[in-house]
């Protein structure tokens, strides 16, 4: 039996649950979080001393820490966290509210930086680890019509991420910013909510939702399970990469994006660089 042990956090359906199984299967232990408990016992279907399902709002220091705690409890270490739990927010960000903004960010980065948090003092005594933080395509590329809070919560963890990985680094601990495109789960259909007061000028942004909950869900190119044993195999590597972007419509955002940021920098290169003190 693989002896490393994984931290999970979203674990009831989607990429999460994938993984869980994935990890289950191939003899790994894991501690795997939802809101609900029953739903997550019932959607992994298995009862074994390597499962431990946990009952958390990522939301709250104190029922992270006591999970973390129990993790430990139960299995010894932990070698692997996963940062998977977050939900989408499609509207344009005239029409969303303050209160749905900051829901977004509460579940999506500060329930992110919780685990975090809790989990680093054991990683760092043990001078070992790896976390994964999933993000999207949404989080390097924000020309998506609808998702500019959604692809700020993400940017928000690419750019905390970056930092973590130099910070964490004299102690042996990896980081990976895990960034999918389209792939076919649930994610469309059960966590993408759209704004209380819709604003009929913005045509793009209904486009884009109809799109969204519509044709593209359902429709993914991405298999969420080859996604979890890329995940597992990079988990393997002994110098794992930062960015993993995963699916080929991934890569094809990423390059485009790549590509309009050096078009901007050549064109105004000489202006833009003309702002150092004359010595």
């Amino acid at each position: 039996m693989n002896k490393k042990t994984w931290f999970v956090t979203g674990a009831s359906k989607g990429l999460g649950l994938i993984l869980v199984k994935t990890l289950l299967n191939a003899g790994y232990r894991v501690a795997a979080t939802s809101r609900n408990i029953n739903e997550l016992q019932q959607a992994v279907g298995v009862n074994s001393d390597a499962f431990l399902p946990l009952a958390v709002d990522l939301t709250n220091e104190q029922s992270v820490d006591k999970s973390i705690k129990d993790t430990i409890a139960h299995f010894g270490v932990i070698d692997m966290v996963v940062n998977n739990a977050g939900y989408g927010l499609l509207g344009g960000l005239e029409e969303l509210s303050d209160a749905e903004v900051r829901q977004n960010f509460e579940v999506n980065v500060f329930a992110v930086l919780n685990v975090i948090r809790k989990v680093l003092p054991y990683l760092r005594k043990q001078k070992s680890g790896h976390i994964f933080n999933i993000s999207s395509i949404g989080g390097f590329t924000g020309n998506f019509p609808g998702f500019g809070s959604y692809a700020a919560t993400k940017f928000a963890m690419h750019g905390f991420s970056e930092s973590l990985a130099a910070e964490i680094k004299p102690f042996g601990i990896k980081v990976t910013i895990v960034s999918p495109g389209y792939f076919r789960t649930q994610f469309l259909a059960g966590s993408l909510s759209v704004p209380k007061n819709e604003i009929e000028d913005y045509k793009l942004v209904r486009e884009s939702q109809q799109a969204h909950q519509q044709s593209i869900n359902h429709n993914q190119a991405g298999d969420p399970a080859k996604a979890a044993k890329v995940m597992i195999e990079i988990a393997e590597q002994k110098e794992p990469p930062l960015h993993l972007f995963l699916g080929k419509d991934a890569y094809q955002f990423a390059d485009a994006k790549i590509k309009a940021v050096e078009q901007d920098m050549a064109a105004v290169k000489e202006l833009a660089t003309s702002t150092d003190i004359d010595q």
